[in-house]
C-alpha cells in the first residue's frame, strides 16, 4: 500500500516560462494541509501556491508555484 502521492512543485518563472522545482511523496498530512496553507518554503526560498491539477496519466499532483520577493 502506497503511504502518500507524488508532488511535482513547477516555478512560473517570470519570463513566463516553467521549471520542474522539486519532485517527491508528499504524506497524506501534508496534502490535506494544502486546504490551509497559501505559501510553502522549499530550500530556503518561498513561494505562493498558484494552481494545482492531478496528471492521472502520472499518477501525480502539478502544483503551480511562484517565488515570493520581499521588497
Amino acid at each position: 500500500m502506497e503511504s502518500g502521492m507524488k508532488v511535482n512543485l513547477v516555478e512560473k518563472l517570470a519570463s513566463g516560462g516553467l521549471f520542474t522545482l522539486d519532485e517527491r511523496l508528499w504524506s497524506k498530512e501534508m496534502i490535506e494541509a494544502l486546504h490551509h496553507v497559501n505559501y510553502l518554503t522549499i530550500n530556503g526560498a518561498e513561494y505562493e501556491t498558484i494552481e494545482g491539477r492531478l496528471n492521472l496519466d502520472q499518477g501525480v499532483m502539478e502544483l503551480l508555484v511562484q517565488k515570493v520577493t520581499h521588497r
